[in-house]
């Protein structure tokens, strides 16, 4: 009785072990119903059997570990209930009532009597799921890393390199077994290992490093550009034991980068260039400019524009401008001629591009000199463009030089050429604008001779007809007389404006400075005027408060003399003419408004330049030469003057000059 309540006591114990049991464990009668199944069991299965109901197949489907189904007979579980035969260690995957699977390695043993009788199966899975996914995980990441372009290296936290991948190998030019062992710093220029220390202290501390773009060196010693992004690793625990490294080489990005930044560059000196063009009309500020910025854009070590000139004995050149080199080391050494190497592009309009000039079959023929003479600038690149008129011929050619062999490209060509037509154009235009020029400076010339020579007949035939005016005369005489003086005077008021105006064009109008107050001379000027213009009325706003200016009195009264004079006249069908003074702390200024003929919009932007006369006022005499010359005397001053005005209702002209502080 005793020897069964032991045998008892130990069945209920190991029933208990096995039911806290992380395995999962079954068993089963020889018929298949479920005799025993522990909690562990239930996980894998995804529901609750009925003990002695239920057979051991329950609702799940098996399959093999490659996916292929299994059919229940064959199960290691079915050998052995109906063969007796013992399955151990062998892998299943079981389909749950959930539709997830779950990867088994199954351990089926037959069950006996004491007597030997098969009774049944006693059955343990251990649950590989977790195991297997991880492995697959680890077997993906692994191909990836051998398959990425990208340089994917470990390393513990001293920097010694635990893996390296294949992108690694094609990047770096070592193999694994050259650096598996050996310090990451294999890789990092001297100047830039102070970078490690700080991104493994980075890493120590549990932080990332992000696309951290840096130089590396390769096996070669070639520096290419990389992208640095390192994570720390961390053991089972979470212990920080080393750092995974992803480099890639972004060389073509870096280049590309330089090139958008090239382009960008080039585009803002073209269009520098074309501002040069459209605005200089100076052939050497224009050929200097041209000669700079195509050498700069080429890399060229220096860049020269050489006029195509002749002389008696011939074709040959002569320097105009330079960039990157003292003058000198051309003036010293000669001119170029017209040899095998420069007639192509002085004479036939051909670019030359050479990587190395002293390679090039036409080098070294230039009698006497075989190649470059002593002290010329060290050349091997090579690139010479014509630079042609509009009319085909050549104006002459832009040089350029460089010590390294290979530096001028094509695309290097394409903006010379570029530049030089529009260069050409920019002469054209220069050479017109000097024939121009000359043609203005006679014509000024000229105005201040003929005004000059006229100034003393004029003043003469004035003393006769003044003689004359004195003596008793008839009604008639002495009307044709003052009629006569009249003339004379504004004929004498005009070639004194045709000799300032000529005078301002050489920059010779002198100014005679002095203090007085402009409310004076308006009014001294105005007491004069209905003597001369007996048809109009003046009025004067008067403040009664001085209004003192630092200017030349006598140009300023010329000025208002002017602006008076213009207000009468344009206006003849009015009677009236409105003078004004305002002063403020900074300026004085001065307004006359007359009633008269007005001005479109489009005549008010060109009335103040020389000889422009504005529509509509054909039957008034007048040169345009006085608002033109009022208009320098004002700037001169460092004045302001304008006009406001409505067509057919008059005008508004004022200017105004910095106001004396005492």
């Amino acid at each position: 009785m005793q020897d069964y309540i032991d045998i008892d006591n130990k069945n209920r114990q190991f029933q208990s072990l096995l039911e806290d049991s992380p395995l999962a464990v079954y068993t089963s009668d020889q018929h298949g119903h479920l005799t025993f199944f522990n909690q562990a069991a239930v996980q894998i299965w995804g529901v609750i059997p009925v003990l002695a109901e239920d057979l051991w197949l329950g609702p799940w489907k098996i399959y093999y570990p490659d996916g292929r189904p299994m059919g229940l007979k064959e199960s290691p579980m079915a050998r052995a209930l109906f063969h007796e035969e013992r399955s151990e260690n062998e892998e299943v995957m079981l389909q749950r009532p959930d539709n997830s699977f779950r990867r088994l390695l199954a351990f089926c043993l037959p069950t006996y009597t004491p007597d030997q009788e098969f009774c049944g199966t006693y059955n343990t899975f251990v649950d590989i799921t977790a195991k297997t996914s991880y492995e697959t995980k680890q077997s993906v990441l692994s191909a990836i890393v051998e398959s990425s372009d990208d340089a994917i290296i470990s390393k513990d936290l001293n920097g010694i390199i635990s893996s390296w991948n294949q992108g690694a190998q094609r990047i770096f030019g070592y193999t694994e077994a050259e650096t598996i062992g050996k310090p990451v710093s294999i890789l990092i220029p001297k100047q830039r290992l102070q970078e490690e220390d700080n991104i493994l202290s980075q890493i120590r501390q549990g932080n990332k490093v992000k696309h951290f773009e840096t130089i590396r060196v390769t096996k070669t010693g070639k520096l290419i550009p990389i992208s640095l992004t390192v994570s720390p690793v961390k053991d089972m625990s979470g212990k920080i034991i080393g750092a995974s490294k992803i480099a890639r080489d972004i060389t073509e990005q870096v280049e590309a980068q330089a090139a958008i930044k090239r382009n960008a560059q080039n585009l803002e000196l073209l269009n520098s260039i074309g501002k040069v063009i459209l605005q200089k009309l100076e052939v050497k500020e224009v050929l200097q400019q041209v000669t700079d910025i195509t050498t700069k854009i080429t890399g060229a070590a220096f860049g020269a524009f050489f006029y195509n000139t002749f002389n008696d004995n011939g074709e040959a050149f002569m320097l105009f401008t330079l960039s990157g080199a003292p003058r000198e080391a051309f003036e010293s050494l000669g001119m170029p001629r017209h040899t095998d190497l420069f007639k192509p592009t002085f004479s036939h309009r051909e670019v030359i591009r050479v990587d190395d000039i002293t390679k090039d079959s036409r080098y070294g023929k230039n009698a006497p000199m075989a190649g470059m003479p002593n002290g010329h600038l060290d050349v091997k690149s090579y690139l010479a463009v014509p630079v042609v008129s509009t009319s085909g011929e050549v104006i002459g050619g832009l040089l350029f030089g460089h010590p390294q062999a290979g530096r001028f490209k094509a695309e290097h060509e394409d903006l010379v050429e570029s530049i030089a037509s529009q260069a050409a154009i920019a002469l054209d235009n220069s050479k017109l604008f000097e024939e121009v020029t000359a043609m203005s400076d006679k014509k000024d010339e000229f105005i201040a001779l003929a005004s000059h020579e006229l100034k003393t007949p004029l003043t003469t035939i004035k003393g006769y007809l003044q003689l004359l005016s004195k003596k008793e005369q008839d009604r008639v005489n002495a009307l044709f007389l003052d009629k006569t003086l009249d003339q004379v005077a504004k004929l004498n008021a005009l070639v004194a404006d045709l000799l300032d105006v000529s005078k301002i064009e050489a920059g010779k109008l002198q100014f005679n400075l002095e203090h007085f107050d402009l409310r004076l001379i308006l009014k001294e000027v105005m007491e004069t005027f209905p003597y001369t213009y007996k048809s109009h009325k003046i009025i004067f706003h008067d403040q009664f408060e001085p209004a003192f200016v630092y200017a030349d009195k006598q140009r300023i009264e010329q000025v208002i003399n002017n602006l008076l004079t213009n207000a009468i006249k344009y206006s003849p069908n009015a009677d009236l003419v409105e003078v004004s003074v305002d002063r403020n702390p900074d300026t004085v200024t001065v307004r006359v408004k007359d009633y008269g003929v007005g001005l479109k919009e489009e005549h008010k932007r060109k009335i103040f330049t020389r000889f422009y006369r504005a529509e509509g006022v054909e039957n008034i005499s007048g040169l345009g030469i006085g608002l033109h010359l009022t208009k320098e005397i004002i700037d001169r001053h460092k004045g302001e003057i304008g006009v406001e005005s409505k067509f057919g209702k008059g005008s508004e002209f004022y200017f105004s000059l910095p106001a004396h502080k005492f």
